[in-house]
């Protein structure tokens, strides 16, 4: 028994370390560092909370108005809660549609793989293959004009809240539909012939049967989005034509002019954002049936 238990710790061990190196140290660095000083050439190793008060300031002052630091958060989780409503809505139809329509699991497994295309090439690539599609002299302006649906080109397909909204939804859709099509193969399909024997329409069904067969799946997947679109500064940047605030770009920016603490200041407020809607998550839905 002692062996056994021995065994087991010894199995855990590289575990534990990745855990503390990887994950932990780096953390733990970041909130040490967020409360350091800084001038325009150094670090200065001390404790002082500058840096966050340096993010709220004029929070209270200016009220009923929102400071910058309030703005730029409320247009993260703008732009994070319509991805995430968006490659929900998405992804829950194409792991339907494949789960459900597909018959055979040679062809799911095709087109489960056209749908990882994209990632086959850099972020940047893909990002920039969509200026010539949406900008002033771009294709869909082309086409729109030469079919005279409009007469001048359109200005907000490009460096606009919706370029950024498409680009996150074209990027990130997979991390919702991987864990919902994963829920769905666990659906015994005897239940939806005991639903449909019932009487039940094909929406009370889906209302009643598949969704909360699929929670987990849905949780995992808002997960995925939701942490990666908070901290994401590339998207933003390249689509919103450098002129849309986020709070991974300012940390970019911050990073960029060598003021790490207040870097990690930042770092450690979206974090614990972040972490405040995962608890939310996980509060509703028991992830653990998945895992």
């Amino acid at each position: 028994m002692v062996n056994s238990k021995i065994n087991i710790f010894l199995q855990v061990i590289p575990l534990i370390f990745i855990f503390l190196f990887f994950f932990v140290a780096p953390l733990s660095l970041t909130l040490i560092v967020s409360f350091w000083d800084y001038s325009d050439y150094a670090l200065i190793p001390d404790f002082t909370f500058r840096n966050y008060k340096e993010i709220f300031e004029g929070c209270i002052i200016n009220l009923p108005d929102l400071c910058v630091t309030f703005k730029t958060y409320l247009s993260t989780l703008k732009f994070c809660f319509s991805v995430w409503l968006l490659t929900l809505l998405i992804g829950f139809t194409i792991a339907y549609f494949l789960r459900f329509h597909v018959k055979t699991m040679t062809m799911q497994i095709v087109l489960f793989l056209v749908c990882t295309i994209p990632f086959w090439t850099s972020i940047v690539i893909r990002m920039i293959a969509w200026i010539p599609l949406l900008g002033r002299n771009g294709l869909v302006n082309d086409i729109f004009i030469n079919i005279g649906l409009i007469d001048d080109p359109i200005e907000w397909l490009l460096y606009s809240d919706f370029s950024v909204i498409l680009s996150f939804i074209y990027l990130y859709t997979l991390f919702m539909i991987v864990p919902i099509f994963n829920s769905m193969l666990r659906i015994d399909e005897s239940l939806l012939e005991v639903a449909y024997d019932s009487g039940a329409s094909g929406f009370q069904t889906l209302a009643n049967v598949i969704i909360p067969l699929c929670k987990p799946g849905i949780a995992i997947g808002s997960i995925f989005v939701i942490t990666i679109v908070m901290g994401d500064f590339i998207t933003i940047g390249i689509m919103g034509g450098q002129q849309i605030a986020s709070v991974g770009k300012i940390i970019h920016v911050e990073m960029q002019y060598l003021q790490f603490p207040a870097a990690a200041a930042n770092a450690v407020i979206l974090l614990l954002v972040v972490l405040m809607i995962i608890y939310t998550l996980t509060r509703a839905v028991d992830i653990r049936k998945e895992l």
